[in-house]
């Protein structure tokens, strides 16, 4: 045996997990089962696939042995095993980069820390919430050697060779004081029952129970072996036959997720492409939802063949919140070398699996308003991002969007907004590009304030991307409030009036501004403001441009932005202006409401020194 010292990272984890997980010590087992059930489904995937494996004799099943005396319990399988750098490699170190943000995401709460344990992948380690010794022997499909680790889940473990007649792995839990109650043959049943019932290969538990001898006129004690789970693939039974607690149970134990799910889709297709699909919609969004490197929630069959559950493009991306497992009747085994674009019949399922899945969504949106508030708290971004992304399902994603409006405080949809809008309203307005604070205060909705039209909120860091690829919803126009076609539909006969009287002073502050600008005009949005900047319909607006520069390299190439200027022909500082015959001071408003304009955009000036010259002596001629 050899002494090797524990990764950092795992020294941490194995503190945090121990430390955090006292109040639901009982998951050790759902973990140690799910990890059993993987090896098996790997190593029968091989059977079917690979020449090398075909002749094993594989009759998958796992097994449960408590033994009372010595407080040990025994979690086996005859699956895929492993060998001596696979145990190193997986129980020595947190290979998976993403695994290594488990720390940062612990927060202390039990309840949701057990969420976390299932989705890292690291639920191996919570054996040591219940014992001060783990044992692990395996021996890897296709190799002579067994290897044997111990550790005591401190400072580090011991490897070395052993024996085991068969390929396979076997985790021996030794209780400690915390895990007593686990040395219980119906305390077990009961767990298995809870958490796996759903895995799909027989799970036998071995215990020692009281049965009456006749006789001896007695109980004695006797040892008794039973299926302890119902190891059917439960997604291929009828929608009829299974209640509300089949379909929770089987989320769990395929998620790894302590919660109950808010809703879930259970499709049985038949047809051209025969096969059954069964996505859950998550309570809450898995930790790495945003982040490159998320694990994909929804696991492959083929005939109820595990084939794998790392295949990012089942679904789309913005899908990537759900969970659940696509089971075909017709894709090959070797499917899995192939992406969705190149099988026909991948692709197939997953376009009707995302219409499935969106129709569902709004079939909940339409019964049950408070359930459907619920998801969109958590997954209302992703929708937009698949706004961005799956042009095919756009109308059907514009339904299922809540946006925020300046006439309600909660979410809102794109059909009520339609159905709120004023006679001879031309188009839906919306306004982005920052907070939501500073969104509402903008001059830009004043006019529209005034002509109480209501105004959409968006202020996700999205939405200036996801909206300036949007023109209609339904057959109603999308405009932007900072376009300068969404001040064309405002424009009156006296507004007209104003622009010609207003030419001169336009002139005056066009010169002054010079290649700051694209153009001044005179303004049909602003009401108490004296001036405000606009982009052209086909220019990203300045903080468009802020954004896509902060971005990198999608930033580059961007010529300087230059926005339209507008002014209020009704304001007292803009009369004032036109009044005014001193040219230095005209020179400095101009740039003194162009620079406030922007200000009120988010947008840093890029001469903030200058700004505050001209400020004073603006202030210097008004004390």
């Amino acid at each position: 045996m050899s002494k090797r010292e524990f990764q950092t990272e795992v020294s941490q984890l194995l503190h945090l997990i121990v430390h955090s997980l006292y109040s639901h010590p009982e998951i050790f087992l759902r973990e140690l089962v799910s990890n059993a059930s993987d090896a098996l489904d790997k190593l029968k995937y091989l059977t079917l696939t690979d020449e090398a494996f075909k002749p094993l004799a594989f009759d998958p099943k796992i097994e449960l042995v408590l033994d009372e005396e010595k407080k040990t319990l025994t979690v086996s399988d005859n699956g895929i095993g492993m060998n001596e750098e696979d145990l190193v490699s997986h129980l020595g170190t947190i290979a998976r980069s993403g695994t290594k943000n488990f720390l940062a995401n612990l927060t202390g709460d039990a309840k949701c820390d057990s969420n976390l344990i299932g989705q890292f992948g690291v639920g191996f380690y919570s054996a040591f919430i219940v014992s001060d010794r783990v044992e692990v022997i395996s021996r890897k499909a296709g190799e002579d050697q067994a290897y044997l680790w111990t550790s005591d889940g401190k400072s580090g473990f011991d490897i070395g060779p052993a024996a085991r007649e068969s390929q396979g792995t076997s985790v021996t839990v030794h209780f400690n004081e915390a895990g007593a109650e686990y040395s219980n043959g119906w305390k077990l049943r009961e767990i298995v029952r809870r958490y796996s019932n759903h895995i799909a290969f027989p799970i036998h538990l071995t215990s020692t129970e009281s049965e009456w001898n006749e006789e001896e006129k007695k109980s004695v004690p006797t040892r008794k072996t039973e299926q302890v789970n119902s190891a059917s693939a439960l997604w291929k039974r009828s929608k009829s036959e299974l209640t509300d607690e089949d379909y929770r149970g089987l989320y769990k134990t395929i998620s790894g997720d302590y919660e109950d799910p808010l809703f879930w889709f259970h499709t049985q297709a038949e047809g051209t492409n025969e096969y059954t699909t069964l996505f859950y919609v998550p309570s809450q969004a898995p930790f790495d939802l945003y982040r490159a490197d998320y694990r994909p929630g929804v696991k492959l069959y083929v005939k109820r063949v595990f084939i794998t559950d790392d295949a990012k493009d089942l679904l789309p991306t913005y899908l990537r919140f759900l969970r659940g497992i696509i089971d075909s009747e017709d894709l090959p085994l070797n499917v899995s070398r192939e992406i969705p674009q190149q099988n026909r019949t991948l692709a197939a399922i997953r376009s009707a699996s995302v219409k499935k899945v969106l129709n569902g969504l709004k079939g909940i949106a339409a019964d049950n308003p408070e359930q459907y508030a619920k998801f969109i708290e958590q997954f209302n971004r992703p929708l937009k991002e698949g706004l961005y992304s799956d042009f095919a399902n756009k109308e059907l994603l514009l339904d299922l969007l809540r946006v925020k409006t300046t006439k309600s405080d909660g979410w809102t949809s794109f059909a009520d907004v339609k159905g709120r809008m004023q006679e001879g309203q031309k188009a839906i307005y919306f306004i982005s590009g920052g907070p939501g604070a500073q969104l509402r205060t903008s001059p830009l909705l004043e006019i529209y304030r005034k002509k109480e039209i209501e105004v959409l909120i968006l202020d996700d860091e999205i939405d200036e991307f996801v909206f300036a690829g949007l023109d209609k919803y339904g057959d109603i126009d999308l405009k932007a409030v900072n376009k300068t076609s969404a001040g064309e539909d405002l424009k009156t006969g006296e507004d007209k009036g104003k622009s010609e009287d207003l030419k001169p002073l336009l002139a005056r502050l066009t010169a002054a501004l010079g290649a700051r600008v694209k153009a001044v005009r005179a303004s049909m949005r602003l009401a108490d403001s004296p001036s405000c900047i606009v982009s052209d319909e086909d220019e990203p607006s300045l903080k468009m441009r802020q954004m896509m520069r902060a971005m990198g390299e999608a930033g580059t190439g961007l010529p300087d932005a230059k926005p339209i200027l507008e002014v209020n022909p009704d304001h007292e500082i803009v009369r004032k202006l036109q009044a005014s015959p001193d040219e230095t001071f005209v020179t400095d408003a101009a740039f003194l409401l162009l620079d406030q304009a922007i200000l009120l955009e988010g947008v840093a000036l890029e001469d903030p020194a200058a700004f505050v010259q001209r400020l004073n002596r603006v202030l210097a001629k008004a004390v």
